[in-house]
């Protein structure tokens, strides 16, 4: 399976591969050479391949995120074309209905490599606006259980605080968590982005820490997969010693203006050795409001049918690039967004940060503000 796996990614990269200087010939057809053409065509596959044998070999630190870099601009490069394609076509189809003197063929030639140019860099930009500029996202729901006043919850999932996201990111976390009045943050995974090494080099225990004592009631988290490749110990420490409220395995009671509310964090499925759902909810009263923070959406349909009122989760970033997020939505009951299923509610969120590279295209970074009500509570609304 493995193998198969790796032969599959060589394949596609060899399309991209393909598909992209194909691509860079039409364009550079006014003004190119057939050795100039050669030329290309040799540098877009020796790049191509010696990035892919150094992310194979682990030559350097981050190489993956160098050939997924590179796979970006190819993929961008043939959306760009696709969208170029469907241009030609129409001004094709109006041509052969129209008058052909109306259309000057060198002139809309010129004007498609003007337009390709631009969407390629405009594609660029808004890919990082999407990273980088986060979404809120409210919702209110109600739930079957006493809660006389409205809790005010804020999540954010998959932050992989690292180099490319990190101080800046948090600040911001914490001034719309200010914003929008929010009691507390749940982190459900993926705090840091495989290790500590940019969370220590960075300081940013300090501004997490910031954030923390800003809530009412604090942040608490769960660890993802990326929490567990080999470095949990410090990254456990790192966050605790922030103030982070971490649930591995764990349950807790919050008391909300007097009121019980149960916490039940899960490890990631990383690791083998965790607990059972049910497990976990016998050590809590069912009969009070239960909040789950469970990093992969994966358990959903079995938990739907226990008595979780809300489930928040992570891991798929939507897909994070375009088409991505329809097979992320393909494999999940939930991929992405909110739904009530069965007996709970259940939030599913793209990430507040992103992996490997800075760009999301067809996702888009958030933050979820989520009004609890439940019997007794003041303005409660249906979701």
């Amino acid at each position: 399976m493995r193998y198969a796996f790796i032969i599959t990614i060589i394949v596609l990269l060899q399309l991209f591969s393909f598909g992209a200087a194909l691509s860079l010939e039409w364009w550079l057809q006014p003004w190119s050479t057939p050795a100039l053409i050669m030329i290309m065509w040799i540098a877009i596959f020796a790049i191509t391949n010696i990035l892919l044998l150094l992310s194979v070999t682990k030559s350097f630190a981050n190489s993956y995120r160098w050939i997924s870099a590179w796979l970006l601009v190819m993929h961008f490069i043939l959306l760009t074309a696709m969208l170029t394609g469907l241009l030609y076509g129409g001004f094709w189809l109006l041509s052969a209905l129209g008058d052909n003197a109306f259309y000057n063929t060198e002139t809309i030639a010129i004007g498609l490599r003007i337009f390709a140019l631009v969407f390629f860099i405009g594609l660029f930009n808004y890919t990082l606006y999407s990273a980088y500029v986060p979404a809120v996202r409210e919702i209110s729901i109600k739930i079957n259980k006493p809660l006389n006043n409205p809790l005010r919850i804020a999540v954010a999932s998959d932050l992989h605080l690292g180099r490319l996201f990190g101080s800046k990111a948090i600040e911001r976390l914490n001034d719309i968590v200010q914003r929008y009045q929010a009691d507390v943050l749940l982190m459900p995974g993926d705090i840091m982005d495989d290790n500590t090494t940019a969370f220590t080099d960075y300081n940013m225990a300090e501004d997490l820490a910031k954030l923390v004592s800003s809530l009412p009631y604090g942040v608490y988290a769960t660890l993802g997969n990326h929490d567990l490749y080999g470095h949990e110990q410090p990254i456990r420490e790192a966050l605790q010693n922030a103030g982070v409220q971490l649930l591995n395995d764990e349950v807790t009671c919050l008391s909300h203006q007097g009121q019980p509310i149960w916490f039940i964090g899960r490890f990631d499925n990383h690791k083998r050795q965790r607990v059972a759902t049910t497990e976990l909810l016998g050590q809590v009263n069912t009969a009070e409001p239960v909040i789950l923070l469970d990093h992969r959406p994966s358990d959903i349909v079995v938990h739907s049918e226990l008595p979780i009122d809300l489930q928040v989760s992570g891991h798929t970033h939507n897909g994070q690039i375009f088409p991505a997020n329809f097979i992320v939505n393909a494999i999940n009951r939930l991929g992405y967004g909110y739904e009530k299923i069965g007996k709970g509610h259940f939030v599913v969120s793209s990430g507040y940060g992103f992996w490997g590279i800075p760009f999301r295209l067809g996702s888009r970074s958030e933050v979820w503000l989520i009004t609890l009500n439940g019997d007794g509570s003041n303005n409660a609304d249906n979701a």
